[in-house]
């Protein structure tokens, strides 16, 4: 491909500054056009972002012959369609995470990707990120000596339209997001840890709700062993009080221990001897720009493909796990 000339299904917010932005700053790509169902929107959301055309249907979008590659930013539960969609059109398909709302549909899009040969990203950005680079480097230099073991929590407190159930967000409907806010944030923190400690051998969880606000799990725990033997523990609450908040991963190693936050990007810290050193490199205006530009340069030739939708759909299989979905 020359240019890549990029269409976005479902120009919500997660595209106003998080990745829409991106499609026009990286070299030989180009965002040519949205959709959104309400048209409306769609049209405010082009002129806004100085975007040639939208549309309020996704068929017109993904049959648009300008366009060679797709983006859906829609909930998790409709992934699946437009992607195969886009595929089968010949287009690339890039996801949002969640890869899908369930593993088995993960699946099914890899195997339309391997059928038609067009490659399949999901958007765990993460790993291009120079915050969690930054911590890959500590651990492949040796820095922690062996590691021992890695804790995670994410302890968050309800967000406010959780507390009206006549305006429960979609990301707590699991026939639309899969499951609760677990399968939205967790989702980014199993697809870094494979990065960091390698593919999972082992994984068992359990999950309850305890607040009662919404029908989804809003506790969850598990015990992860990977195949490079490290054991990781993590709970997840998206009830807690406001003063209980927490975000934090500890790796500990028989040399030293880290300490980084998931989301909230607080200072690295390298703690040894004793003594802790900081850091905190910058994320880019648009957090999903080194991994567009990453993907633009594959599409390109640039570099070896890297597509990853084999690891997003393992993503979906630990989640599925964890919360006892079949």
């Amino acid at each position: 491909m020359q240019r890549i000339n990029w269409g976005i299904i479902g120009c919500g917010n997660v595209t106003e500054v998080k990745s829409g932005p991106a499609f026009e700053k990286v070299d030989g790509s180009r965002l040519v056009a949205v959709m959104r169902r309400d048209g409306s929107k769609a049209k405010d959301y082009a002129r806004r972002h100085h975007v040639p055309k939208w549309y309020d249907n996704a068929d017109q979008l993904i049959q648009d012959p300008e366009i060679n590659a797709v983006y859906v930013a829609t909930p998790p539960s409709s992934h699946t369609l437009y992607a195969i969609q886009a595929m089968e059109a010949g287009k690339v398909a890039y996801v949002e995470k969640p890869m899908a709302a369930r593993f088995s549909d993960c699946i099914a899009m890899n195997e339309v990707s391997d059928r038609t040969g067009m490659p399949l990203y999901v958007a765990y950005y993460r790993r291009f990120l120079p915050y969690f680079r930054r911590v890959k480097e500590i651990l492949d230099g040796g820095l922690l000596g062996k590691v021992l073991f890695v804790q995670v929590a994410l302890h968050l407190p309800p967000r406010p339209e959780d507390l009206n159930p006549d305006t429960l967000p979609w990301r707590v409907d699991p026939d639309i997001a899969g499951a609760g806010y677990f399968y939205d944030l967790a989702s980014h923190q199993i697809d870094l840890f494979e990065w960091l400690f390698g593919q999972v051998r082992e994984v068992t969880g359990k999950c309850v709700n305890r607040a009662g606000l919404y029908s989804a799990e809003d506790v969850v725990m598990t015990s992860i062993l990977y195949e490079s033997g490290i054991p990781l523990g993590g709970t997840w609450c998206f009830a807690t009080d406001s003063r209980m908040q927490l975000d934090r991963t500890t790796i500990f190693g028989t040399e030293a221990s880290l300490e980084f936050s998931s989301f909230a990007f607080t200072p690295i810290r390298l703690i040894k001897s004793g003594t802790v050193e900081e850091s905190l490199p910058p994320n880019p205006e648009n957090i999903q720009y080194w991994f567009i530009r990453n993907m633009v340069e594959e599409l390109q030739g640039a570099r070896p493909k890297t597509c990853n939708g084999e690891s997003a759909a393992r993503t979906n299989r630990i989640m599925d796990t964890i919360l006892g979905k079949p």
